[in-house]
């Protein structure tokens, strides 16, 4: 077929490939009636014109803010400063809280790789002591095992506190058990007396302090060996227990499918003794 002279409009092809847009796009667009062809020729031909591609380029760059088709054909057809000015900020307002979900994925991320980085290397037959810095946590408060409530009760419990406590603290972190010192030298380490998981935003502190760290393959609460032969360790090389620990499974359910093997950190707070 012979192109159409421009004065009778642009082929639907042609104004496709002008708009840098689709012809299928074009069509759906005619049939929600955000933009239809100036004119037409039969049921086949659509026409049209170049002023029609200022409309296109609006529609694009409404659908880069975000917009949907309906809003957009809402300001087309209803258009006042009004309307624009309040369709703007509620877009602002939606990025703003897209930008909101973006940063707290990306801090969660990060601390998510800091923690597994060590795993890399780890090697469960050594034992060593090193100063490591603070860092921010979410604690929880001391965990109720009384009238037969269990640690599942308790982490429960855990999560209801830090929602009223923290409601604006993003809490799709890995959580895990700290025992106190009194515990630890008891030899009492299977359910821990509180819950906490690392966050950025954390109004709390692991605390900066030399931790004795081992680490051991097993399964939630199966790391009595471990604890005895950090213990021994502490005890051997001149150090004694000054704190609690904080027993740590890194991405256990991401990393390893076996819930029995999963790698374990354990990591008691210690100091030199006097003296020593």
């Amino acid at each position: 077929m012979a192109d159409i002279p421009e004065s009778e409009g642009l082929s639907i092809s042609k104004f496709a490939k002008l708009s840098r847009t689709s012809r299928s796009t074009l069509l759906y667009y005619d049939k929600i009636g955000l933009l239809s062809p100036v004119t037409r020729k039969g049921n086949t031909y659509r026409f049209y014109t170049y002023p029609q591609m200022y409309t296109v380029n609006m529609i694009r760059t409404c659908q880069a803010l975000g917009m949907s088709l309906d809003d957009i054909k809402k300001l087309r057809d209803e258009a006042t400063p009004k309307l624009v000015d309040d369709v703007l900020k509620r877009q602002i307002l939606q990025i703003d809280d897209e930008i909101g979900r973006w940063i707290n994925s990306r801090k969660l991320l990060t601390t998510l790789e800091n923690i597994i980085r060590p795993l890399l290397t780890a090697d469960e037959k050594a034992i060593t002591i090193e100063h490591i810095p603070a860092e921010p946590i979410v604690l929880g408060g001391l965990n109720d095992y009384s009238k037969n409530k269990n640690v599942h009760t308790a982490f429960a419990q855990f999560y209801v506190d830090c929602q009223k406590k923290y409601p604006d603290i993003d809490l799709n972190y890995p959580v895990w058990g700290l025992f106190s010192e009194e515990r630890i030298k008891r030899g009492d380490w299977v359910w821990p007396d509180r819950f906490y998981f690392y966050n950025p935003d954390g109004y709390d502190k692991r605390p900066a302090a030399s931790y004795a760290i081992g680490y051991t393959h097993g399964g939630y609460g199966q790391c009595g060996e471990l604890y005895k032969r950090v213990i021994a360790y502490i005890e051997a090389n001149g150090y004694e227990i000054s704190g609690p620990s904080y027993e740590e499974y890194p991405m256990a359910e991401l990393c390893y499918a076996s819930d029995n093997d999963y790698l374990i950190r354990l990591m008691i707070t210690v100091r030199k003794k006097q003296g020593g």
